[in-house]
């Protein structure tokens, strides 16, 4: 038995690069996703360690990401590692480790502007903030900012909560 599974809650770095593969219709989008570990020393400084991850979406979760995701969007991914090796220009061989994403969910935006909607749930302890699970296609899917938020307000309602639980 084996499992590659990753998980990741970060903020997105740049904008996703879309391209098309050579002589096909096969979309890919990637994207440079930030996890920052806060903690701290032994001398009571806070300290900050960020790791950069390269995502890789495919076909139809390409095409959404192209169009929701952007520069300081936190979206949560689920997917896989994939190593890759080629060649360079001087014949040597080079190495490199990304994440096949399956699916990416929109948690909303670091500094939201005005007049946008962020999708966001209360943080829980620690700070973690969960990841908000929309209805998605089998192939895995994103959910946009307004459908996650009506989805939200639905359930609520539902519910037949009008109040603070408290």
């Amino acid at each position: 038995m084996s499992l590659n599974k990753v998980m990741l809650i970060g903020n997105v770095g740049l904008d996703p690069e879309v391209r098309y593969l050579d002589n096909s219709q096969a979309k890919v989008a990637r994207i440079r996703l930030a996890t920052t570990e806060r903690f701290t020393d032994r001398n009571g400084e806070t300290r900050e360690n960020t790791e950069w991850h390269t995502i890789s979406c495919w076909r139809r979760l390409a095409d959404t990401v192209e169009k929701f995701v952007k520069k300081g969007s936190q979206i949560y991914v689920e997917g896989r590692l994939q190593t890759r090796e080629w060649t360079d220009n001087t014949g040597a061989k080079r190495y490199s480790t990304e994440i096949s994403a399956d699916n990416i969910q929109l948690l909303g935006k670091r500094d939201a502007a005005p007049g946008q909607q962020a999708v966001s749930t209360p943080a829980g302890p620690g700070g973690y903030q969960a990841p908000y699970q929309p209805n998605t296609s089998a192939q895995g899917g994103i959910a946009s900012p307004a459908a996650a938020q009506q989805t939200a307000a639905q359930g609520f309602e539902a519910e037949g909560n009008d109040d603070l639980p408290f």
